[in-house]
């Protein structure tokens, strides 16, 4: 069985053990041939954040059970990050997605106070679609220790939260902390719209602190064509790495997308 086979079952068996727990020269302008005595006035210029078109892709079904990569043949990173303890992460990574036209989904927990304090700068993005959210339920609890009802209040109120807050809703995609997640509770979160199950097949590893050293050799490892990587929004080292992490998805022609840059959500 050759490496990636065996990667790929080990992650799509074991997928909450690297989850989360508990980035010709100019001319000069010739001489004036008079000298102005008219004071030079300064004027004001802002200048606009950068634009980035969306990846020119034809979007296809979500393939049913859980979204561990993304189908077929290509060049495509989904680069997914979960949670917020941290409202400065949210920022850097925001701003990150902002400058640099990295396509990003982040998995939320409303309950943070990131979310609510970062809204006004994330919000734009969410709306042109650099960065989609997710549901990563409200309070990052262990669904499978839930019964139904506890299932949906926790998908529910983080859905409420992120409608109400930015205006988009997540369905169908939710994330399980933990990767926990069993018949029942996909057929709870269903019941509910949250259809598809994400999970993943790489890990920057970073739900615990990291020196920026190791999330550059995570991204090293697991950032390659058509895989769904995680990362987490909880601890600052990964900020201070955005240039090293970005100069990998560039040497390896890699384009970032959102899930919903790939998959077409279902109507009706």
């Amino acid at each position: 069985m050759d490496r990636r086979r065996f990667l790929a079952l080990s992650l799509a068996g074991g997928a909450a053990l690297t989850g989360c727990s508990s980035t010709s020269a100019p001319q000069s302008a010739p001489p004036p041939t008079t000298r102005s005595t008219t004071p030079a006035t300064t004027v004001p210029t802002t200048s606009a954040p950068p634009t980035f078109p969306a990846p020119d892709l034809v979007k296809v079904p979500i393939p049913p059970g859980r979204l561990t990569g993304l189908p077929g043949e290509g060049s495509l990173l989904a680069w997914t990050v979960d949670d917020g303890d941290d409202s400065s992460v949210v920022r850097a990574y925001t701003e990150f997605g902002r400058d640099t036209g990295t396509r990003l989904t982040f998995f939320l927990n409303g309950s943070k106070p990131a979310w609510t304090e970062n809204a006004d700068l994330l919000r734009p993005l969410v709306a042109d679609g650099r960065i989609q959210l997710g549901n990563h339920t409200w309070s990052h609890v262990d669904l499978t220790s839930l019964n139904r009802t506890g299932v949906q209040d926790e998908l529910q109120r983080n859905h409420d939260f992120v409608l109400d807050t930015y205006g988009v809703d997540m369905r169908p995609y939710y994330r399980p902390p933990f990767g926990y997640r069993d018949a029942a509770t996909d057929a709870a979160a269903a019941e509910i719209g949250y259809t598809c199950p994400v999970l993943w097949y790489g890990s920057l590893s970073d739900s615990g602190l990291l020196t920026p050293d190791q999330v550059v050799g995570f991204a090293d490892e697991w950032f390659l064509p058509q895989h769904i990587v995680i990362g987490h929004l909880n601890f600052t080292p990964v900020t201070t790495v955005f240039p090293q992490l970005r100069q990998i998805i560039d040497a390896r022609g890699l384009t970032t997308v959102t899930l919903d840059d790939v998959f077409l959500r279902p109507t009706g």
